[in-house]
C-alpha cells in the first residue's frame, strides 16, 4: 500500500477509465497532476470526463465534476444515455440564471454571469475545500477565458488554479472546447499531458473522431491518431496499431489445406501460417470463393475463422457458400466462424484493426479474409496511408501465425486489367484469376505467381466452381496471352517443350 502511495504522490498512472486510452497513455493519466482536454464542441471531451470519475468513484476515491457551462441536469441526461448514474459524485455548477428556471434552487445555485472571475475561482477554490477530491473535472476552460477578457490574466488564473488543486493532491481534468480561432498553446505549456479529441467531417458518410496525445511529461506514450467511436457505454477508442508492439513469439510451422489436390500442388503444397495471400482477378472469378474454400478446409480441422466482407450481406454470403456445398452456418453455430458485414461509408479504419484484433486476441481466430480490398480503400481513399496502414495489420497477423487473404478487384473483366492499388510487394503469396474463352464458352483460370515461403508451379491451369465446390483442372495446354485476358488457342505444338508439374 505504500508503494501505492508513493507511486501516486511521484505523478505515477491512474486509469482513465478506458483501457485503451490507459494503452495509449501507458498506464493512464498522472496522479495528482493538471491535464488539459481540448476539443470543438461535441468531441467527447464531456463523455471522456465522466468516465474518468466513473473509475475514481468505482475504487472510493471522492469525485467533483465542475461545470460552468452545463447544468446538472444536462449532465445526468448524458450518463443516464450511457447507462451511468452520477450517485455518489459531486457536481457543482455554477450557470446562467436563464437555464435554472426553479425558484427553490435560487438559493444553491451560483450563476458565473453575475460574478467576476476572482469571485468565481474563489467559489471552486471553496468547493474544492469541502469535497476534499481526489479526481476533479472542471469543464470549462472557456468560460475562464471569457471572464478573464485577456489572455495574461486568463494564463494567471489558470496556473494559480493548477498550483491550488497541486496543494490538495488532486488529478484533474480541464476541458477546453477551443472556442478561440487560434489555439491557446500556452495551456500546453501549463498542463503536465494534453490530449485533443477531434471530430472530422468526410464528404460522405458519417463523421469520424480520433484522438492524439500531443504531450506527456516524464512518460512514453503511443504518438499518432487514433480512432474512436461514441456508443452507448462511452468512448471506444482503437489504438493505433503497432506491429513491433506484438512481436513475433515463436510458432510451429504449419500449412494450410485447400482440400483440393490441383490447388494445393499449384501453390508448392499449401500455403504457410503466418503469411498473407493476395488474390487478385476480375470481378466474379472466384476470388472470394477461393478464400472461403482455405477458411472452410481450416475450420474442417478445428481452426477458426473471420470474414470481413465490405461488398456482400451476410444472407448473399451463406446462399453462395452453400450453393458451393460449405455449410458456414454450422460453424458459426459451434463458435469457429465469425461472418463481419461492414460498411466503409461508416467504419473508420481504426475501428476495423480493433475488430480484427478483437478475433485474433480473443476469439483465437488464425484464418482471416478481408474481402475486398476494393470496398476498404472506399473507406481510407488516401492511398498512401492506406498501404501504411495494410502494412501494419499483415505484419501483425503475420507475427500473430494467422493465414491472411487479401481479396482485390481489378477493374476490367477482359483485356487489359487496372489495379485500384499495388500490394503485390507486401503479400507473401500471389493468386491471379483470369478469364478465357475456348469453343464459344467463358471459362476462368489460376495461375500462382509469387510465393515467399517456398517453390511454386509456373503452370496456368482452368480454375471452375461448381455445386460440389471448387475444381482446378490441368495445365491449359495450347493456349497464348491467357494471364493478358486475350487469350489465343495456337494448338500445343506451337508451344515450347516444358517440364511437367509434379501433380
Amino acid at each position: 500500500m505504500s508503494g501505492d502511495r508513493e507511486l501516486l504522490e511521484d505523478g505515477g498512472p491512474i486509469s482513465s477509465g478506458l483501457p485503451a486510452l490507459d494503452y495509449i497513455l501507458s498506464g493512464g493519466f498522472a496522479a495528482r497532476r493538471v491535464h488539459l482536454i481540448e476539443g470543438e464542441p461535441g468531441a467527447g471531451k464531456t463523455t471522456l470526463g465522466l468516465q474518468f470519475l466513473l473509475e475514481g468513484r468505482r475504487k472510493g476515491e471522492r469525485c467533483l465534476y465542475i461545470t460552468l457551462s452545463e447544468s446538472k441536469e444536462e449532465l445526468t441526461h448524458v450518463a443516464s444515455s450511457h447507462g451511468w448514474s452520477l450517485d455518489g459524485i459531486e457536481i457543482f455548477e455554477l450557470v446562467p440564471p436563464e437555464l435554472s428556471l426553479d425558484p427553490e434552487q435560487e438559493q444553491s445555485i451560483v450563476y458565473a454571469s453575475d460574478l467576476e472571475l476572482g469571485e468565481t475561482v474563489q467559489l471552486v477554490k471553496d468547493e474544492v475545500g469541502r469535497v476534499a477530491p481526489a479526481r476533479v473535472v472542471f469543464d470549462s476552460l472557456s468560460e475562464i477565458r471569457l471572464l478573464a477578457q485577456g489572455a495574461l490574466r486568463f494564463r494567471r488564473q489558470v496556473l494559480a488554479l493548477k498550483h491550488f488543486f497541486a496543494q490538495r493532491g488532486c488529478t484533474v481534468l480541464f476541458l477546453d472546447d477551443l472556442t478561440e480561432t487560434i489555439d491557446d498553446l500556452s495551456l500546453h505549456s501549463l498542463a503536465h499531458g494534453v490530449v485533443r479529441l477531434e471530430q472530422l467531417a468526410m464528404n460522405y458518410g458519417a463523421e469520424r473522431r480520433r484522438l492524439r496525445v500531443h504531450k506527456m511529461r516524464g512518460r512514453r506514450f503511443h504518438g499518432g491518431y487514433h480512432d474512436f467511436v461514441i456508443r452507448a457505454g462511452g468512448l471506444q477508442i482503437f489504438p493505433r496499431l503497432v506491429a513491433s508492439d506484438h512481436p513475433d513469439e515463436g510458432h510451429e510451422p504449419k500449412q494450410a489445406k485447400s482440400g483440393v489436390a490441383a490447388l494445393d500442388s499449384l501453390v508448392g503444397g499449401g500455403l504457410d501460417y503466418g503469411t498473407c495471400t493476395l488474390v487478385i482477378g476480375p470481378s466474379g472469378t472466384g476470388k472470394s470463393t477461393l478464400g472461403l474454400l482455405y477458411a472452410h478446409s481450416a475450420m474442417q480441422t478445428g481452426d477458426k475463422a473471420l470474414i470481413v466482407s465490405f461488398d456482400e450481406t451476410r444472407g448473399i454470403f451463406m446462399r453462395r457458400a452453400a450453393g458451393v456445398g460449405m455449410d458456414a452456418g454450422r460453424f458459426e453455430e459451434s463458435g469457429q466462424f465469425f461472418y463481419r458485414q461492414v460498411d466503409p461509408a461508416e467504419l473508420s479504419p481504426g475501428e476495423l484493426t480493433g475488430l480484427i484484433r478483437h478475433h485474433v486476441e480473443e476469439e483465437g481466430v488464425c484464418v482471416v479474409v478481408l474481402d475486398s480490398l476494393t470496398g476498404y480503400q472506399q473507406a481510407m481513399p488516401e492511398e498512401n496511408f492506406l498501404l501504411l496502414q495494410m502494412h501494419e495489420i499483415l505484419t501483425y497477423l503475420n507475427q500473430q501465425n494467422v493465414l491472411t487473404f487479401l481479396i482485390l478487384t481489378q477493374a476490367g473483366m477482359i483485356g487489359q486489367m487496372q489495379n485500384p492499388l499495388d500490394l503485390t510487394y507486401l503479400s507473401d503469396s500471389v493468386l491471379l484469376l483470369r478469364y478465357f474463352e475456348t469453343e464459344g464458352e467463358i471459362r476462368r483460370a489460376i495461375s500462382a505467381v509469387k510465393k515467399r515461403t517456398g517453390s511454386h508451379e509456373s503452370s496456368i491451369r482452368e480454375f471452375r466452381i461448381t455445386a460440389g465446390g471448387i475444381d482446378v483442372g490441368p495445365r491449359l495446354e495450347g493456349f497464348r496471352g491467357v494471364l493478358t485476358g486475350v487469350p489465343q488457342y495456337v494448338g500445343t505444338e506451337t508451344l515450347m517443350i516444358r517440364p511437367e508439374s509434379s501433380s
